[in-house]
Parts: C-alpha cells; sequence; structure tokens
C-alpha cells in the first residue's frame, strides 16, 4: 500500500520533515513554479505551504487527494479557504508559532524608541558622535498602554513588567478577573490613550480594528509618547501617523507591518523619529521550527482523520482531553444512525450530550455526528471541514443540546433525528470502563448495551417464541457467524428489537429472506468504516 503524499512547497526547517515521520512519501516542489506546482498536487495528499505559493481555486481543484493545506505561519492570504472549504481540504496555521518572537520584537521597538538605538548606530556609523541628540528616556514607571490583551498582548505585560512599568490596557473581551492575573489595569481606549507613554497594539485586523487608530486618536495621546505596531498593517492609519509625527503631535513610531509591503515609496520611511523593520515578527529561527513542527503534527492529525484544532476552516476549537474519546464513539453512533435512516431523507437531527460532558465544550461533537452520518451516504470524501455545509446543501438542521442530568451513564450521547417520512431515529452510545469502551445503549427507544462492532445487523420484529432460532438457523446455514446478540423490548408480545454483531458482511438476499422469515418491519445491516 502506498503512502499518502505529502508535498513541501517552500523551504522549511529540517525538524518539519522529522515531524511528519516515516508513513508519507515527503516530496518537494517551487511552490511559485505554477505548472510544476499544479502537476504535483494531482498525486498530493497534503500540501505545505509558507507565503510565497498561491493554493487558490485552480491549485485546489487540481488536486482531487488533496486532504489538508498547511501554512508553516500565521497568515493565509495566500489560501483560498473559501474553495479548500467547498472541497472538503482542511486548511491548517501554526497561531502561535511566532508569539514570543512578535511579543520579543514588540519590545525591542520599545526599548528602541526609548534610547534611540536605531539612528545613535547610524550616526556613529557614519562617523558621527551625537550623544547630546539621541538622549533617551527611561522606561521604569513609564506607562505602557497594550490594545488587546490576547497572547501576544499578555507576553508583552509580562515582559514589560521585569522594567518597572505600570501596564495599563484596552480589550472589550478581558475580563477583569484575567485583566488582574495578569497584573494589568484595564481601561477604555480614550483612557489608555491619553495615560501611556508607549501604545501597542496587537489586535485582529477586521473592518471594525481597520484604522482604530487615526488622527482622532493620536490628538488624544502626550506629545511625548510613542506608538508601535508588530501586530497587522492597516491597523493605524499610514497618512494620519505620517501627519502626526511630522506635527509632533506624538514623539515617534515604531513599525513591523505596512499596509502595503514592501512599502515602496512611503512617506513614513524617510521621517526621523520613526523606526521600522521589514515584518520581522516571526522571523526567528525559533519561531520557523515551531511553525513547521507544528503543522507537520497537524498533517499527521489530518491525513489520520482526525480533528485539527488548529484547522482554521473547522468549528471545532480547541478540544479538552476530557471531551476527546467522545469523538469516535460519535462518528460511529453517526454511521449507525444514517443506517437506521435509510429509508427516508433526513430532515433534522439532534446531538444530545448529556452528563459530566454538558460542563465541556462539546461543538466538535456535532462536527463528529455529521461527519458520521454522511460518511456512507454521500459520495464525495467527508471531513469535519465540509460535513456542516453537506448538512446545509441537503437541508438538514442541526441542533446542539447539553444537559448536566444523566441518570444512568456518567456520560450518554444521543442522535435523534426527523425524517421525510414522517418517522423518527435515535441511537445513543457512551464509554465504560476504565478502558473507555465504546457501546450502543439506545436504538429508536429500545434499551441495549453492545459494543460496535465492523458489521451489525439491527432488527425490529413482533415478540414470538421461535424467532431467534428462525434467524439464528439463517446466519448458520449462510456461514455468517453470529459473534454477540441483545434483544430489547418493552411488553411481552409487543415489538422487539435485536442488534446482532456478525463477523462478516450480509448479502443483501439474506436479510431479505431473514425480514420476510421473521416478518421484521425493520431489517438493516450497517457496516462500520474508519
Amino acid at each position: 500500500m502506498s503512502k499518502p503524499v505529502v508535498l513541501i512547497a517552500e523551504e522549511l526547517s529540517p525538524a518539519t520533515v522529522d515531524a511528519l515521520g516515516p508513513d508519507f512519501e515527503v516530496r518537494n516542489v517551487d511552490g511559485t513554479d505554477r505548472p510544476a506546482l499544479l502537476k504535483e498536487l494531482a498525486s498530493a495528499h497534503a500540501i505545505l505551504v509558507r507565503s510565497a505559493t498561491k493554493v487558490d481555486a485552480e491549485a485546489i481543484a487540481a488536486a482531487p487527494l488533496l486532504k489538508v493545506i498547511a501554512r508553516a505561519g500565521v497568515g493565509l492570504d495566500n489560501v483560498d479557504i473559501k474553495a479548500a472549504t467547498a472541497a472538503g481540504v482542511m486548511v491548517v496555521n501554526a497561531p502561535t508559532s511566532n508569539i514570543i518572537s512578535a511579543a520579543e520584537l514588540t519590545v525591542g521597538h520599545i526599548i528602541s524608541l526609548a534610547r534611540h538605538i536605531p539612528p545613535a548606530h547610524g550616526a556613529l556609523a557614519e562617523g558621527q558622535w551625537k550623544r547630546s541628540k539621541y538622549t533617551g528616556v527611561e522606561l521604569y514607571e513609564k506607562t505602557i498602554g497594550i490594545i488587546g490583551l490576547g497572547r501576544i498582548g499578555a507576553l508583552v505585560a509580562a515582559r514589560m513588567q521585569a522594567f518597572g512599568t505600570n501596564i495599563i490596557a484596552f480589550d472589550p473581551y478581558i475580563t477583569s478577573a484575567r485583566a488582574q492575573q495578569l497584573g494589568v489595569t484595564p481601561v477604555s481606549l480614550d483612557e489608555l490613550l491619553a495615560q501611556s507613554d508607549f501604545v501597542t497594539i496587537h489586535m485582529p485586523k477586521t473592518p471594525e480594528t481597520t484604522g482604530m487608530l487615526g488622527a482622532a486618536q493620536f490628538a488624544l495621546m502626550k506629545p511625548t509618547a510613542f506608538v508601535v505596531n508588530v501586530a497587522r498593517g492597516g491597523l493605524i492609519n499610514e497618512a494620519d501617523l505620517h501627519d502626526a509625527l511630522v506635527a509632533g503631535t506624538i514623539a515617534g513610531a515604531g513599525l513591523d507591518v505596512f499596509v502595503s509591503e514592501p512599502p515602496t515609496g512611503s512617506a513614513l520611511l524617510g521621517l526621523p523619529n520613526i523606526i521600522t523593520t521589514p515584518h520581522l515578527g516571526a522571523s526567528t529561527d525559533e519561531a520557523q521550527e515551531k511553525a513547521g513542527v507544528s503543522v507537520a503534527k497537524s498533517v499527521r492529525l489530518a491525513l489520520s482523520g482526525e480533528l485539527v484544532p488548529d484547522a482554521v476552516n473547522v468549528a471545532g476549537g480547541v478540544i479538552d482531553p476530557y471531551v476527546r474519546p467522545g469523538i469516535p464513539l460519535v462518528e460511529k453512533l453517526g454511521q449507525v444512525f444514517s443506517g437506521l435512516a435509510a429509508h427516508s431523507p433526513l430532515t433534522s437531527v439532534d446531538v444530545d450530550v448529556r452528563g459530566e460532558l454538558a460542563d465541556y465544550d462539546v461543538s466538535v461533537l456535532k462536527l463528529a455526528a455529521l461527519k458520521g452520518i454522511f460518511t456512507n451516504v454521500v459520495s464525495e470524501t467527508v471531513s469535519y471541514v465540509n460535513a456542516p455545509l453537506l448538512a446545509e446543501q441537503r437541508g438538514v438542521a442541526v441542533r446542539l443540546i447539553t444537559d448536566k442530568e444523566s441518570p444512568e451513564y456518567r456520560n450518554v450521547i444521543t442522535l435523534r433525528g426527523a425524517l421525510a417520512d414522517g418517522s423518527q431515529v435515535s441511537v445513543s452510545g457512551t464509554l465504560t470502563g476504565t478502558k473507555q469502551i465504546e457501546k450502543i445503549v439506545e436504538v429508536n427507544g429500545y434499551e441495549v448495551e453492545v459494543p460496535f462492532a465492523e458489521h451489525l445487523i439491527v432488527m425490529v420484529y413482533t415478540d414470538r417464541p421461535g424467532i431467534v432460532a428462525v434467524y439464528g438457523r439463517e446466519f448458520g446455514d449462510a456461514q455468517i457467524n453470529i459473534a454477540g446478540m441483545q434483544i430489547a423490548r418493552h411488553v411481552a408480545g409487543g415489538k422487539a428489537l435485536s442488534v446482532l454483531t456478525v463477523d462478516s458482511p450480509v448479502p443483501a438476499s439474506l436479510l431479505t429472506k431473514v425480514r420476510d422469515a421473521i416478518e421484521a418491519d425493520v431489517m438493516v445491516e450497517i457496516a462500520l468504516t474508519e
């Protein structure tokens, strides 16, 4: 059996290849050579890129086997996420790989502005000894204003506290408890601008944050204050910044990012009170290695069919270790559910999670349910990426319900759906014992406790003596071995349900024969796939 092909389209650290391991065939291509890239994509299961390779709709269409696009970095401007999602291709990046590097560069800009290090070096390199011109200020007891107290903002706060500074922050989503934990005083944006000696911004670039620092904001700042942006180009209005620096509205600025990169011809570059770097936030050996290793691990997960927490087009989020064992269980429940519902189109499905799991983020279990439901139903490959899209295209309404009450099991997960013919289908499962054995514990309202198996047969019929002997004889005559069996009923003489696990597939003709022999209302074989 051939190994999955992983295509590396740009230079990555040797540690990236090592992290992939021996289970893949690794190929290399110059991602900027378009014909060569499209040719290699035809047989690729995964592609690893940085920023130079364009993985657009054309590239994705040229890769019928592609399961994952991995960007060894934070940004994804060179990847068509919409086209990837429609094709069921997971897109992953390394969102935390550069946070230390970016935080340290921010601190470097702040120190450089405070002590005029770059211009002083430049002057001395030209033979000028200008000590008085480059007199700076101490950071001690200065106020640092951090806009955006996410992962990088928090790292900057921790590092700047070592200088004996006063840290204030503006972040509409941070709680007072979290701010207190970080040793930061939360304030409004206007208060931050008015009080700070150094302002550093660490916000994502969105329509709401683009240009959030402009003329009106600079007017609120002290004339001795500095502003730093190592986050995203465009958060600061560059024309307004230029005017503020020229007019002396603020003392200076440090920029690592620009609206247009490289910022050729930008009037900012010629100003004496600005320090610039060419987008170096992630440009450290450590960050590049972390990014490569991180996405290599994500590729391994994606190609093994597992959910990847860093996938940007999968609404799963970070998965708590307590939730993770439930993912394969729910995928299997989804396959059983679709087998039971095969007689009529599905119109809605509820994913009902009860027990201790309700205290956790279990949104990933909804994805797992949909992946399982559609795995054996549609012709295309089903993934965590396109499963919600498949449900939407088929008009299937999906709900996630949680409840901490679970009388019989510590945790139980039920898939319950309505079909177009007016009938309903349900199947429940749980994990039991120290070995966390996956079991079916309910089918269409009947209580059972059956371990999963590759081949399951579900029958519903009128309860009467001799039924087990009838279908047992039919399967035995056909050399179909019954490995396990459980029967459930509500009342004697009413409807009964049998769930059998068998060792081999059952021919459709035999199912028909058994159904006729026992006059079954339901006779379904369910073959589980990985």
